[in-house]
């Protein structure tokens, strides 16, 4: 299935994409309890490398610990990905504890007869966000030019990464072939990209504070997908989500930026990022019900489809009942209630991100609208919005920017 990549899109849709952000403490707790995912928050105020080319084409979320069999405590999901999350949050501030400004691009270091060929390699990236995510690579143009370079050189790689197993040549993509991906991965961190895409993302971390476990963690995410059809319970859904879809947040906030007005610590903006990607892949799972049966996975809560009187086979039949109308209207509050939490946090991007991000989470959530107008039926009809719908948000998404800009201004004054 595909996953959620840059932004709010996934590699093969061409909705905008964004980061999702909100305001929150170290103390923002998610607890997964049945249908209904609960929410406690305090909101606070307060070098260029070498490269060889082949071809011609790179706050916290916590919750309670449970206990092993064995009698010992064992992380949920939710604090694994904390772990991460924090990690991340902390190269940032190494950053800026040593530049002692904002936190933007690292200056060129050029060498000799490179920069036309990293030119060309940014360019290529380019090339294939318009190409197959035509709606993203218009929201990437209001963006700075060195931020949307980046952004193209991201996507290309979370692109490629989902291809390895929902691409056409996925029948044949075994673990090592993913084994041979990360360790291409490693190769591309220590600035040793195998070609032109590598190149340009290879460019990129060496220049952002990037951190390269949400990348390792993505690929994870598609061993996940050779080995894996049926998730037991929210918990272990919740790791998937991050895995294909959290850690693109935490790949591009450093390239997206913070404002330097926010008041919000860097983890939090880190938290939110993954909450909206969370948000994005249950978005996917519920839109994609029907095709991901007919592929033989099922992307839903065992537990929860028992509790509603559910199995896989009402999801092979494809039927439209009342007992699936209740269970889909659970899910659909679940991610909406993650797009909220969301939304409240755009605030904290650079003025430049603000609009695109709005725009892309606000369409995005409009799918949950669309599923809602097919009767739930989500099994032979596709929900997707209307380009008439794509054009109406964009002023709405526009004026809310510029009121988040306004209400940062007040908070400094």
């Amino acid at each position: 299935m595909s996953v959620a990549v840059l932004w709010v899109a996934s590699p093969n849709s061409e909705l905008l994409g964004s980061c999702g952000f909100f305001r929150v403490t170290e103390s923002c707790r998610f607890f997964s309890r049945g249908h209904s995912l609960l929410l406690k928050q305090k909101v606070s105020r307060s070098s260029k490398q070498r490269w060889r080319f082949e071809g011609s084409r790179n706050g916290g979320v916590i919750s309670s610990m449970v206990a092993s069999p064995a009698g010992e405590m064992a992380l949920t999901s939710e604090e694994k990905v904390y772990n991460v999350v924090m990690k991340q949050a902390a190269l940032v501030n190494r950053r800026l504890l040593r530049s002692g400004a904002d936190l933007d691009v690292k200056p060129d270091i050029v060498l000799p007869g490179t920069l036309s060929l990293l030119s060309e390699a940014y360019d290529r990236c380019g090339e294939v966000c318009a190409e197959y995510a035509k709606t993203f690579y218009l929201g990437t143009m209001l963006m700075t030019p060195e931020r949307r370079k980046a952004i193209w050189a991201i996507y290309v790689w979370c692109r490629r990464t989902d291809e390895l197993v929902d691409g056409p040549n996925a029948s044949h993509i075994t673990p090592t072939a993913l084994d041979r991906w990360e360790a291409r991965l490693e190769d591309l961190f220590r600035g040793r990209p195998f070609d032109m895409l590598d190149a340009a993302l290879s460019d990129t971390v060496s220049r952002y504070p990037v951190d390269i476990q949400p990348f390792r963690d993505m690929i994870e995410g598609m061993r996940m997908d050779l080995r894996k059809s049926r998730y037991q319970n929210f918990d272990e859904l919740y790791m998937y989500c991050y895995y294909v879809a959290g850690t693109v947040g935490l790949m591009s906030v450093p390239v997206m930026g913070i404002d330097p007005k926010s008041k919000a610590t860097t983890e939090s903006v880190y938290n939110a990022a993954l909450a909206l990607g969370i948000a994005n892949q249950l978005t996917n799972i519920l839109r994609d019900v029907g095709e991901d049966a007919r592929r033989g996975r099922v992307y839903l809560p065992q537990d929860e489809l028992a509790q509603a009187g559910l199995s896989d086979e009402d999801i092979f039949a494809g039927k439209v009942t009342e007992k699936w109308r209740n269970f889909m209207k659970m899910q659909i509050k679940r991610a909406r209630m993650f797009f909220d939490e969301a939304e409240k946090g755009v605030t904290e991007l650079s003025a430049a991100s603000r609009w695109p991000v709005l725009a892309s989470l606000l369409l995005y959530r409009r799918i949950l609208d669309e599923i809602e107008a097919n009767d739930y039926n989500n099994f032979t009809k596709r929900a997707y919005v209307s380009k008439g719908k794509k054009l109406a948000a964009l002023p709405a998404a526009y004026a809310k920017s510029l009121l988040s800009s306004s209400i940062l201004s007040s908070y400094s004054t």
